[in-house]
Order: C-alpha cells, then structure tokens, then sequence
C-alpha cells in the first residue's frame, strides 16, 4: 500500500481538476432547472401506435415549443410519452392546437395524466431544497462533533466531513450543469433527492474512516498522525471501495435497464456514490492530516500577510 496521506496534494489536484469545469460552467450556464423549480406542465399521454420521441418534438416545436423535456414512459410496447413544457393550460386555444397536431401528425391518444406547476409553487420548492441541504450540513457538522467529542479537535472532523460532503455535492451539481448544456438534462425534485443521498452516504464512508483514526489514535499506533492516518487508511480502503462497487453496479443496472423517467436521478446517485468514496478516502482524512501539520494555518497565515499593507517605518 503506497503511502496515501503522502500524496495529498495529489489527491487534492485531481478533485480539483474535475470540481473546477463545473464551477465554470454553473457560473457561466447555471442549473438547467426543469418545471418542479420554473414551474410548467407535465402531460404524459398513450398514442394508438408505437412512438419516438422525436416524433413528438418536432410537433411540439412546429407549435412553438421549443425547450421542451420528451420521454418516453414504461415499456417501449405502452406507446407513452411524458411532456414537460412550459405552463398550457387544461381546455385553452393552445392545447387544443397542440392536441390536434398530434392527433393529425402522429396518431390519435388519451391523455394519461396534466398537471400544472405554478411558478410561484416552483420557486418554493427551490427554496425548500436549498434549505434541505443547508439543514443536513448543519445536521451532520453537529453530529460528528459529537460523535467524536472525545477527540482533541472535534469539530475539526466535523468541518472536514462537511468539506468532504460539499466536495460531492459541487461534483453532481457540477456534472448536471455541463450535462443541462450539452445535453438538455434538466434538473426535477428528485435530484434534490439524490443529493440528500449522496450527502448520506458520503458522510457514512468519512465516519467509517474517522473512526478508525480515533481508534488507532488511542491505541498510539504510532507517534506520527499523518502514520496514523495513513495506517487507518489502509486498513479501511478495501471495504469502502467494496462497498460503494456493489451500490455502484446497482445503480450502473438501473442506469441502463431502467426507465427513461428514473435515469437522471439514478445517474446522479451513480456520480455521487463514486465521488463519495474517493472524498472520504483521498479528501476528507488528507485534510485533516494538512491541518494537524499546520500547513492549512500557513497557507492562510501566508495569505493573511500578503493582503496586509506595508507600514512604513516610522521616522
């Protein structure tokens, strides 16, 4: 096993490398947010024959709606599609177009299921989501200093898990952020619910490793904490990555045999799991041996002393 807390640096670079494209992106693009956050309409309806979505979206856009999410809905024999668009009102001039577009270019349908989100309803629930995760930091800063009260620094594991955990978070929201550019994945309810997720189990993989740390930290396993840390390491590594590979081929299954509606939430799940691991092994204990050695409180102090003015020698 190669000396792990030794190459932090490393570590660091790589999260880095893949954290800062998404950074730019959610700058420069945002969230592309869905009808649960903009508010809108879902329509999911049944033609009489089978159906691509395509189909669907050149009707729609010949009608003006162009950002427009189509998916098709159950086995590809339903013949069934679900629509997000902007908010069409049940029984309004528009809907009526709309509905004889398809029934004149496509095949006669029913509808299965309209429901309309206002957009002051989906400004709630962007609201309700970003407290939800604030919450759960809160949440989870509490508790792990808590947890690990015992320790010389307890809130120092508590803070790192945090970072670990935003680590994930900034990876996902990154991810989806490219991904709503390039691909048009829009972001629904349920990927603020893969995110609580990926916020759960990346702090259940830090504590695991914080654990052994305190452990071996009281068992004096050796003098230095970066030795320890690293010793913690390498005898928790190989149940972490065993253990995010069987959630990881899961999900990886449901990602390419599931349904069309679930795939975003599962691919969301799918990058958080595997940002998790790596957080808890390669960031989350590699902080905590930066800042026992002082160099976070140096690399501060050094930032400190170039942003101080220079005092001019007194006469």
């Amino acid at each position: 096993m190669q000396y792990l807390a030794g190459k932090r640096y490393l570590w660091f670079a790589i999260s880095l490398l893949i954290i800062i494209p998404g950074l730019v992106s959610l700058l420069l693009y945002g969230l592309n947010l869905g009808i649960d956050f903009t508010g809108g309409t879902l329509w999911e309806i049944k033609f009489d024959r089978p159906v691509q979505t395509e189909e669907v979206k050149r009707v729609l856009a010949d009608q003006g709606y162009q950002s427009t999410l189509v998916q098709t809905v159950g086995a590809s024999t339903d013949n069934t599609v679900s629509i997000r668009m902007p908010e069409i009102q049940e029984g309004s001039p528009e809907k009526d177009a709309l509905s004889a577009a398809f029934q004149e270019r496509i095949a006669p349908f029913t509808t299965q299921e309209i429901s309309t989100i206002g957009a002051s309803v989906g400004n709630e629930i962007r609201n309700r989501a970003i407290l939800a995760v604030a919450v759960a930091s809160v949440g989870v800063l509490a508790y792990i200093a808590w947890a690990f009260r015992n320790t010389q620094n307890p809130l120092l594991y508590g803070v790192c898990a945090i970072v670990a955990m935003l680590h994930d978070v900034l990876v996902v929201v990154g991810i989806f952020s490219i991904l709503g550019k390039v691909a048009n994945v829009e972001i629904d309810a349920l990927f603020v619910t893969a995110l609580l997720t990926v916020i759960g189990f990346s702090v259940h993989d830090t504590i695991v490793v914080f654990d052994r740390i305190r452990e071996n930290l009281a068992r004096r396993v050796s003098s230095s904490f970066e030795e320890v840390v690293n010793y913690s390491l390498a005898q928790t590594i190989v149940r972490s990555i065993n253990t995010s590979l069987t959630v990881t081929f899961t999900l990886l299954a449901l990602f390419l045999f599931g349904g069309s509606t679930t795939r975003e939430f599962v691919l969301a799940l799918l990058i958080g799991v595997v940002s998790g691991t790596y957080s808890s092994i390669f960031n989350a204990s590699q902080l905590l041996v930066a800042w026992e050695n002082g160099e976070i409180q140096r690399l501060f102090g050094r930032a400190r002393g170039q942003r101080r003015p220079a005092v001019a020698p007194s006469p």
